[in-house]
């Protein structure tokens, strides 16, 4: 059987961390996970450069898995929240148009 190299990353909130282990040719995310003993931090999704697979997925030579964390805040929420803090111009009667809006002259 081949040996495979393969590089595992993932992201804490004060660190990031990259992990080098070689396993035999045929070993699935998982099995990359379990050598390196990150198997604890998966909680969501993995990847293979920036692919999301499953974990019975196998690996190949040179290959990036990636362990990818929740997101900390969900990006709608975010977006309605900043959206909500936008106060709205008061118009005021006889205020001149936004010149898209503005009569074209002849």
């Amino acid at each position: 059987m081949t040996v495979l190299k393969v590089e595992v990353v993932y992201a804490l909130p004060g660190r990031e961390e990259c992990v080098e282990a070689t396993v035999q040719s045929g070993a699935s995310v998982r099995d990359v996970l379990a050598k390196c003993g990150l198997l604890h931090l998966v909680r969501g999704k993995v990847g293979i450069f920036g692919k999301v697979v499953r974990e019975h997925a196998p690996v190949a030579d040179g290959d990036r898995v990636e362990i990818y964390r929740p997101l900390a805040v969900d990006p709608k929420e975010a977006r309605r929240a900043r959206a909500a803090t936008y106060t709205s111009r008061s118009r005021r009667a006889g205020s001149a148009r936004s010149p898209s809006r503005a009569p074209r002259r002849r």
